[in-house]
């Protein structure tokens, strides 16, 4: 099945993820495939979900209602898990992309992973690493938007400090020198797309959580690395064994 084909779930905890985020978030997993299942679980009858009522009816997101029986308890979570495991025992999908800031959706999400189906992420910052580790990708929606698409040239310049602090991330560093490592011949050099492959077999990773539209970007901006353009191709090599 070609990749555009992919049918995908994309269910939402309203409650916890910004209606003013669902264009970009809907645009990328257009990149994955289609969305024949969109759904958004919360109590409708709430004030806090009142930015929801036009983004339902613009985007054909059908909205699950879900009563608050007890107070404290989150009913919605819920109905949006128990949806989750129908469609995933339906057979009929090969993607679900789950939209909230809640780490309590990280079970739902292995469990979807143990059946070979992939699960993409959305949520604020404050997501909790468990839940952002868990998926087969998960995207910052602060980082999706205008400033996702800009040019390379309209990209700041990117200044020592930031170099810095990207190399300080130690989970980065390791996860990117291994997918070099890995993908690399014995020259040392690994083709972009290996690398990014080897990448995502190990961990939950979208080069714009950092701040950076491309992989290779990213991945030049360490500092750690070298990269080498000839046209479409890309070529990177760990500095250490140049």
């Amino acid at each position: 099945m070609n990749q555009t084909d992919t049918r995908i779930a994309v269910l939402i905890d309203a409650d916890n993820a910004p209606a003013s985020k669902i264009e970009e978030i809907l645009a990328e997993v257009a990149r994955h495939g289609v969305a024949n299942v969109r759904r958004a679980y919360g109590n409708w009858k709430s004030p806090h979900l009142r930015p929801w009522e036009d983004t339902l009816h613009s985007y054909a997101i059908r909205p699950i209602q879900q009563f608050a029986y007890s107070k404290g308890k989150n009913a919605s979570d819920m109905a949006m898990v128990i949806d989750a495991m129908d469609l995933l025992y339906g057979g009929n999908l090969e993607a679900f992309a789950i939209v909230s800031s809640d780490a309590d959706f990280t079970p739902l999400v292995m469990r979807i992973l143990a059946d070979g189906l992939k699960v993409y992420g959305f949520g604020e910052r404050k997501t909790p690493e468990p839940f952002v580790n868990a998926c087969s990708q998960f995207t910052y929606v602060e980082g999706l938007g205008e400033g996702a698409a800009e040019t390379p040239e309209q990209q700041p310049t990117l200044r020592p400090a930031e170099s810095n602090k990207l190399r300080g991330d130690a989970r980065l560093v390791r996860m990117l020198r291994n997918a070099v490592d890995a993908a690399s011949d014995d020259d040392g050099w690994a083709h972009l797309g290996a690398v990014g492959s080897q990448i995502a077999n190990q961990a939950s990773f979208d080069s714009r959580n950092y701040g950076y539209r491309k992989l290779s970007d990213l991945i030049e901006a360490t500092e750690l690395f070298t990269v080498k353009r000839s046209d479409q191709l890309v070529l990177v090599r760990d500095r250490r064994k140049s």
